[in-house]
């Protein structure tokens, strides 16, 4: 399928692709697997194997994949919080081992999709970390963001009033309405960076998809910023550079020019790091 016919241009938006892992891709990983899972599952870390994650689309660039959702949830008073799967008791390679991980939306959502990069040995990602979960405003990437909280402040669902229509003067207007925050940072020594967008498409897709209605709200969707290739913060609407790579209306990371579609959210299979012990 060409990208023209996968993203019609008449209709000027971008649908949401349940992504599927490929047969071969996956006997790949099991041929490989067995030594390569024992080899990171061993006494110097727990946790961790290959993992089946949800994530933005991966659309170019040398990334090996897509950067991982993080499902969310509005609270009564209208503060925007990711939910922490629960935590549970495994027995991992003869030894018993907490794990976050709960059903979620017809799949597994785990707390091993964040772990690469070096993100598995911050505090804030092991599962009994204690955190209220809200996202709070991390400034400089957005100045209506800038304009409306100060660094720490709880980003709050009546600010996004006008993401049908939101337009930074990158791209197209009224695609998604972006915020740059923290998660799970409070009292922790390093920051989970993340990216909250509110976008009409994200609102029309979880009618009709499963996942996407447990993992979504009122057209919010998340996801942590750190990019599969060289562990880089990326920016969604950020860079005019972003054009030549076709990534005006994506997330685009200057680094090495890998791009993210936070529009398309698909299935991905990697070997997540265990944390340390």
């Amino acid at each position: 399928m060409s990208k023209s016919d996968k993203y019609p241009a008449e209709s000027g938006r971008r649908r949401f692709v349940k992504g599927v892992v490929g047969g071969a891709a996956l006997a790949g990983v099991g041929a490989m697997g067995s030594a390569t899972v024992n080899a990171l599952t061993t006494a110097g870390g727990i946790g961790g194997g290959a993992t089946v994650a949800m994530t933005i689309a991966h659309t170019g660039g040398p990334a090996p994949r897509g950067l991982p959702q993080i499902p969310l949830r509005i609270t009564d008073d209208g503060h925007i919080e990711g939910i922490w799967p629960e935590v549970t008791t495994v027995t991992q390679d003869g030894q018993e081992i907490e794990i976050a991980q709960e059903d979620l939306g017809g799949r597994t959502y785990s707390g091993e999709w964040f772990q690469y990069c070096g993100v598995e040995s911050q505090e804030n990602i092991d599962p009994n970390f204690e955190s209220d979960n809200l996202f709070r405003a991390a400034p400089g990437s957005y100045e209506w963001q800038d304009e409306t909280y100060d660094a720490g402040d709880e980003i709050h669902v009546d600010d996004f009033d006008d993401y049908d229509e939101w337009g930074n003067g990158l791209g197209s207007d009224g695609v998604g309405k972006p915020a740059s925050v923290r998660w799970r940072s409070e009292d922790a020594d390093s920051d989970l960076n993340v990216v909250v967008i509110r976008s009409e498409q994200i609102e029309a897709a979880a009618e009709e998809n499963e996942w996407l209605e447990a993992s979504t709200e009122q057209g919010f969707l998340a996801y942590l910023n750190v990019c599969t290739h060289f562990c880089c913060i990326p920016g969604y609407k950020q860079l005019e550079e972003a054009a030549r790579y076709d990534a005006e209306d994506g997330s685009y990371c200057v680094c090495h020019q890998s791009v993210y579609d936070p529009f398309t959210v698909e299935e991905s299979l990697f070997i997540a790091r265990p944390r340390p012990d």
